[in-house]
């Protein structure tokens, strides 16, 4: 028994190595492919300003 437990254990380490190492080699992958860049899937573009009348009284006043 003592060695049936001895083998799981060894057969588990190694095992739980081995899916620890390919986590981290799939994440780094993948940052180098986007440059460190985090890309998204959505179809909205992000508007950062939009020309208004409250807007350029804002500019107007800060000058």
């Amino acid at each position: 028994m003592q060695e049936a437990r001895r083998s799981f254990l060894k057969k588990a380490a190694v095992a739980s190595a081995v899916t620890t190492v390919g986590a981290v080699a799939a994440s780094d992958k993948s940052a180098y492919n986007s440059g460190g860049v985090v890309v998204g899937k959505s179809p909205k573009k992000e508007i950062l300003y939009k020309k208004t009348k409250e807007w350029e009284l804002f500019y107007q006043s800060a000058q």
